[in-house]
């Protein structure tokens, strides 16, 4: 085992991996799914928000529209920083290293614990979760 663990994420899919540096490869940790991140949006609302059509000319809804794709990633993020955190309290790695979907990126960077966000040593503004661990290692700096 590293001292080095590699993120790859999406907002709704991310895999863990430890770094293995005599082989050059990537050992995956763990990896989690977050089917609420695929929700659409008309799954989840059954009907607009009520409408206000009284005596003035023009209407107005009464709640703003939420974007439950955000809600569901913020989620993922949080869920994400958990297991983050169990392994740097475990000693696990030292350095990390985030590669995620440019979106997902900053809800990461948003929902990262500061003890976990001062360990990141590298990040990559990419989506690479569906890569192979070969071909995630490729778009890696070689030493990290």
């Amino acid at each position: 085992m590293s001292n080095t663990w590699v993120l790859v994420a999406d907002s709704s899919c991310a895999k863990i991996f430890d770094v293995d540096y005599e082989e050059d490869t990537l050992n995956e940790v763990s990896d989690f799914i977050h089917p609420g991140s695929r929700i659409r949006e008309q799954d989840v609302t059954t009907d607009l928000p009520g409408r206000n059509s009284g005596g003035g000319k023009s209407r107005h809804n009464y709640e703003g529209k939420t974007d439950i794709r955000e809600i569901e990633a913020e989620k993922f993020a949080k869920e994400i920083d958990v297991q983050l955190e169990v392994g740097r309290h475990n000693g696990k790695y030292k350095k990390l290293v985030v590669a995620a979907d440019p979106d997902f990126l900053g809800i990461l960077r948003d929902n990262l614990s500061t003890n976990v966000s001062k360990l990141i040593s590298y990040e990559l503004n990419k989506d690479l979760v569906k890569f192979s661990p070969q071909e995630i290692r490729k778009h890696l700096p070689r030493r990290l």
